[in-house]
């Protein structure tokens, strides 16, 4: 297919795909998803070799949040039956944090609900980091506070923070349908604060909301504009309780699609498999890591995850290896943009894929090799059940039964770890 082909020159060469190439990635048939995958993972080894970032999250604060996010199960007026608890004290979300540090996670994400951190917040995690940062000071911390005001990321830089998160998560055009209390851009706004403030910044998406494969390449290419050095890729765990606990819209083909189209446009940049890949993945979730470079480690905020040792595994038996504390995650010309490099930012940002930097890099700095061409595809089906497998009626006892169909009975409610007496999983 000379679309894969062209997309994995551009990868190699850092060059922004066009929006009509990234819709067609998302357009590709089951039959083709083999050689999308082998050629989304061209890509991912040009710049990562096949290492694997592990992360691991630290919920700091869980629930009673203020703001309406309807893909939240912390959201204001959520029924979703989470654990609510207030602040951690520093030496227990320190405490926390080692677990994942001791199942080898690289780095610790401090997560807090909330619209966004008072200046006591602050101090508070502050300190947390500081006590993290004196127990493991090889790891990085990550915080993920909610919006941030003029001179917190400063702050937070100060105390130690190496990054920031704060998702995009869906579209400018869909957004206020996700969310009403704050505005895409003040999430753009906290996104481009963290960056200044020379944190690493962090931004990601959700899919699975009902969005569009317009509004996919559409936030994707506002991340790509964005320039984070990490960009998570969450799929919605539809929590009931939540406004969105009915929408069951992801297929494990659907899930890879979109982090091959995320690869594509974001090709030399830390793509992290985050939130909801073990509900919808599921079995498919080692191919995923063809195209990813990145994982959580263990349980998320609210939901429980496979067990670590089931992820460590999974990484060592796709011959993929995880990757240490003594090892630099992103390639050479991004960690050297901020004294000049031109970091991932090849192009004009509008989808033409047109300027581009003075010299195709690599990861080692050496000529970029030429890629080997895909094995001809065959042409996509117009046979529905090829992107709704749940249609061939193959029904042997429930949904969590039928081909590609949802499986409810994977969400579980986090129970143990932060907040809790109970050991976490790592």
């Amino acid at each position: 297919m000379d679309l894969l082909k062209t997309l994995v020159e551009k990868g190699l060469r850092r060059e922004l795909p066009t929006r009509d190439e990234a819709l067609a990635v998302l357009a590709t048939s089951d039959d083709e998803l083999l050689d999308v995958v082998a050629a989304a993972g061209s890509v991912r080894r040009q710049w990562f070799g096949r290492r694997v970032k592990l992360n691991y999250l630290v919920n700091l604060k869980s629930g009673l949040c203020p703001e309406d996010c309807n893909y939240c199960s912390q959201r204001l007026g959520s029924k979703a039956e989470i654990l609510k608890y207030t602040w951690l004290k520093p030496e227990e979300a320190s405490k926390a944090a080692a677990a994942g540090v001791a199942g080898g996670a690289k780095r610790v994400c401090l997560v807090a609900s909330g619209r966004g951190p008072t200046d006591r917040d602050v101090d508070r995690v502050s300190r947390t980091i500081e006590a993290i940062k004196e127990e493991n000071e090889e790891v990085e911390v990550c915080a993920c506070l909610g919006l941030l005001s003029d001179g917190q990321a400063e702050r937070l830089r100060e105390a130690g923070a190496d990054a920031y998160n704060h998702n995009l998560n869906t579209s400018e055009a869909t957004y206020g349908a996700i969310t009403t209390t704050h505005t895409y851009a003040d999430r753009v706004d906290t996104v481009q604060k963290a960056h200044a403030a020379g944190l690493s910044a962090c931004s990601g998406l959700i899919a699975g909301m009902g969005e569009s494969d317009k509004d996919l390449v559409d936030v994707v290419f506002a991340l790509r504009e964005l320039d984070p050095d990490s960009v998570p890729v969450n799929f919605l765990i539809p929590f009931e309780g939540t406004p969105l606990a009915k929408e069951w819209n992801l297929t494990p083909q659907r899930c890879l699609r979109i982090l091959a189209m995320v690869r594509f446009v974001c090709p030399d940049v830390e793509v992290r498999l985050a939130g909801g890949r073990e509900v919808h993945l599921r079995t498919l979730q080692p191919l995923a890591l063809h195209l990813v470079n990145s994982i959580f480690l263990g349980d998320y905020l609210t939901s429980e995850g496979q067990a670590g040792k089931a992820d460590l595994d999974m990484i060592a038996d796709a011959g993929f290896e995880v990757e240490g504390t003594d090892t630099t995650t992103l390639p050479e010309h991004r960690t050297d943009a901020a004294a000049g490099g031109c970091g991932s930012v090849c192009g004009d940002g509008n989808g033409t894929g047109a300027g581009g930097c003075a010299e195709p890099a690599t990861a080692n700095g050496t000529e970029t090799p030429t890629p080997k061409t895909p094995a001809p595809k065959t042409p996509a089906s117009t046979n529905p059940a090829s992107t709704n497998p749940a249609s061939n009626g193959a029904d042997s006892g429930g949904s969590a039964a039928v081909a590609g169909g949802p499986r409810t009975d994977l969400v579980t409610v986090r129970r143990r770890g932060a907040g809790t007496e109970l050991a976490p999983n790592a």
